[in-house]
């Protein structure tokens, strides 16, 4: 059996614990220093870093940002926070035959951008119903009035195919594209053909401006007149070739009279000409 003597030591030194920790929580201050704050933290965080518990269930803050949080259509639930909405009714639609009728004018411009007022664009057949393009040689003998029509007619051509590629892309109608893209390439094509003829005529214009700058004949200053001969043939002893011509012909004429006249005589036989006494005969009787 063992001796008291020996669990003495252990019972005094329990005790000793439980006195120094009673006087240490009677002698604690009412209001927190700072070091017994940063003991505190540094518990609390040697817990953390050694503990192996798991977190406490406690709601968390939401960080989906989802703005339909809290919205339940089934439950009814409704938002955590106030919103800033009056209690105003909203606004029911109006029936489309209520409407008010626009007026709109038959003959606007805006309507050039379709083909036809009763469809917003053309079927496939109509789009590749066109001819080809107009070439550079056929546009050569064109006025400046008829190349500057054909061009705002091609602008209001490419205008048209614009909008039914936009009513097309709008609808999803699916169909078109190919005999619109075609049709809008003969129009490209021949206004890039009356590009080529205007070059023509500037680079044309251009060399006749050059010659008559240094052609003394030509005043290009526009004070006086455009052209001015220098030394011209009519002023010289020689005949012009219009009066040469003129007289060779009235030479000629004259020479050749006479001829006619002898020859025209022979031709008649004088048996047949009527004598007068026998014309007066043969008159008739009153």
């Amino acid at each position: 059996m063992a001796s008291p003597n020996a669990a003495r030591p252990c019972l005094q030194r329990a005790l000793q614990t439980c006195q120094r920790s009673s006087l240490t929580a009677s002698q604690r201050p009412l209001a927190p220093t700072s070091a017994a704050i940063a003991y505190q933290s540094l518990s609390s965080r040697q817990t953390c870093l050694f503990s192996t518990t798991a977190p406490l269930s406690k709601r968390r803050r939401n960080r989906d940002h989802n703005r339909q949080r809290g919205l339940s259509a089934m439950r009814g639930t409704g938002t955590r926070e106030v919103l800033s909405v009056d209690n105003e009714p909203l606004p029911r639609p109006v029936n489309p035959e209520e409407f008010p009728v626009v007026e709109t004018d038959a003959d606007h411009g805006l309507w050039d951008f379709f083909y036809t007022k009763d469809k917003p664009l053309n079927t496939p057949e109509e789009d590749a119903s066109h001819g080809r393009a107009w070439k550079v040689e056929e546009l050569r003998r064109k006025s400046w009035e008829d190349l500057h029509s054909l061009w705002w007619v091609c602008v209001k051509e490419r205008n048209r195919i614009a909008t039914a590629n936009w009513e097309r892309t709008k609808g999803k109608y699916g169909y078109g594209d190919n005999e619109s893209r075609s049709r809008e390439m003969q129009v490209r094509k021949t206004q890039s053909a009356i590009k080529h003829a205007l070059t023509e005529r500037f680079y044309a214009w251009e060399d006749a401006r050059k010659l008559a700058q240094q052609d003394p004949e030509v005043d290009l200053s526009g004070t006086g007149p455009a052209y001015t001969p220098n030394g011209s043939y009519l002023e010289s002893e020689e005949t012009a070739w219009e009066e040469e011509t003129e007289e060779q012909s009235t030479a000629g004429g004259r020479s050749e009279a006479p001829k006619e006249n002898k020859s025209s005589q022979e031709a008649i036989d004088p048996s047949t000409i009527p004598s007068p006494g026998k014309a007066h005969a043969d008159s008739p009787r009153s």
